[in-house]
């Protein structure tokens, strides 16, 4: 048991507000809802229309089955994302009959002082290995990161607390990435199956701030910085289990057709959440027991199909669409296990923390792609010339769009290079990520302020996301693959060219 004396005093958090910092765990290969772009040197390169056309270890995160063409291969390679985001807080601000309470009916739009979001610049990495075991089977194991971000915003702006504070602080801390296994099989010349299986791996931080004030038991203001509680949140270890099936049907050299299917990822991970209460008097004497707490939700499943043309000599382009089921992140559900808050003036003398469901209702998304490469011989190597384009509709209904997720429907550009050095293949890539702004009018907004002190919710919740939002990125990616035995089909192709 921890006794807060003074407003600096550590103790644990009840655990509703880790439900409204833990938004931002990615997916592993849908771009909307919780990721940038998408990921691989050489797929990004295209844009991601990779599903088809995929015939190395960079096929792991989008059609298992395009890996048996890699035969015994190694890849190491990372992408570094460059992030800015920038949000002009609106909040619908009602006046208040002072003798009772009841709202009056006015109300008018208060606009805050701008913020600026930012991430760290660290390479996202992809390491994976393959063996072909015969002229069938080809083995397979890596690990690779989403092209997420764990962004930052600032804690005051012109020296007051900064408006986004009961979004986000920070994610710093964090670290995803998958582990995953499969195997492909060639069953006739024509065809190719791949299955996997992955799990999320690693731990996720956060600091967000939540509200103290319960104005229908005190006197307070919902934004009174007097009354903010200052909360950390350490989620882990993550261990979510996915997998992935795919098909490819090769019916001639000049055409390729892939479809794989990524099942969800189901995540459910112990968490612990650190605090600083408020400076509010009614905080004075109260103490917290326990600081643990079980979280859960779920990651969409993905459909990708795509095609790809070779009818030209030594060109390949592919088209390729997705469909990504984040109708299925509905909510976030926070179980606290025995945490309390006792001598809260005003309160019972032990109050329970509940079950929080923070409500997302995202809603299913569909993306297009279209990209290819085009090799070349020049000064005795051969040269990959790559360019691509993608459409993704963003995942998050603006009502429910924050700091935490930033995510817009979005046009991203992509080129890259790959050279040849006998069994070496060396890779370059870049893409910027155009994302349209969204304003999210705040009448409109439906992501509530966490208040940790509240038993149920309230009748005229506090919204905290109405106003303007932006975001852009750049990634820049480097690469190496190496390729000690060449599937039997690529070897035949290759004498034939």
């Amino acid at each position: 048991m921890i006794r807060v004396q003074k407003p600096m005093t550590r103790a644990a958090l009840l655990a509703v507000s880790a439900a409204g910092a833990l938004v931002l765990l990615p997916g592993e290969a849908g771009a909307a809802g919780m990721y940038l772009t998408d990921r691989g040197v050489r797929p990004s390169s295209r844009g991601g229309a990779y599903i088809a056309g995929g015939d190395d270890l960079g096929a792991i995160a989008y059609n298992p089955a395009g890996v048996y063409e890699a035969g015994t291969q190694v890849l190491i390679d990372a992408g570094l994302v460059e992030w800015r985001s920038q949000y002009t807080r609106q909040a619908l601000l009602r006046q208040v009959d002072p003798n009772t309470g009841e709202p009056t009916g006015a109300s008018f739009v208060q606009t805050m002082e701008p913020v600026t979001g930012s991430a760290p610049v660290q390479p996202i990495p992809t390491l994976a290995a393959s063996l072909q075991v015969d002229r069938q089977w080809v083995v397979w194991g890596g690990m690779w990161a989403p092209y997420a971000v764990a962004s930052s915003y600032p804690e005051q702006v012109k020296g007051m607390p900064a408006p986004q504070r009961y979004a986000l602080l920070t994610m710093e801390g964090s670290a995803l990435a998958f582990l995953g296994a499969g195997a492909a099989y060639a069953p006739s010349p024509a065809w190719r199956l791949g299955a996997s299986i992955g799990v999320l791996v690693g731990a996720f931080n956060s600091r967000m701030v939540a509200s103290g004030c319960v104005p229908e038991r005190m006197f307070c203001a919902p934004e009174d910085p007097e009354w903010d509680i200052q909360s950390e949140l350490s989620v882990g270890p993550i261990l979510a289990p996915t997998g992935q099936l795919g098909a490819l049907f090769v019916p001639s050299r000049a055409w390729r057709v892939g479809l794989a299917f990524q099942l969800p990822v189901w995540v459910r991970a112990p968490a612990t959440i650190r605090a600083r209460l408020p400076a509010a008097p009614v905080f004075e004497r109260a103490v917290v027991e326990g600081e643990d707490a079980d979280v859960s939700f779920d990651l969409p499943w993905i459909l990708r199909a795509g095609v790809e043309a070779r009818v030209v000599d030594d060109l390949r382009v592919e088209l390729g669409l997705g469909l990504e089921g984040w109708g299925m992140h509905d909510d976030i559900l926070v179980e606290p296990e025995d945490l309390v808050l006792r001598d809260v003036a005003g309160f019972p003398e032990e109050f329970r923390a509940p079950a929080i469901e923070y409500p997302r209702r995202f809603e299913s998304s569909f993306s297009a792609r279209l990209g290819g490469e085009y090799s070349v011989e020049l000064a005795g190597r051969r040269w990959d010339l790559r360019a691509g384009v993608s459409f993704e509709q963003s995942a998050v209904p603006p009502e429910y769009l924050s700091v935490l997720t930033i995510d817009a429907t979005k046009v991203t550009t992509a080129a890259g290079l790959g050279v040849h050095l006998g069994r070496w293949r060396l890779d370059a890539s870049y893409a910027h990520v155009f994302a349209a702004g969204v304003t999210v009018d705040p009448g409109d907004a439906r992501v509530p302020q966490v208040s940790p002190v509240r038993a149920n919710p309230p009748e005229n919740p506090n919204f905290i996301n109405g106003g303007a939002y932006s975001a852009r990125a750049n990634v820049v990616g480097l690469g190496v693959a190496y390729t000690f035995e060449a599937a039997p089909e690529q070897t035949a192709q290759k004498k034939q060219d």
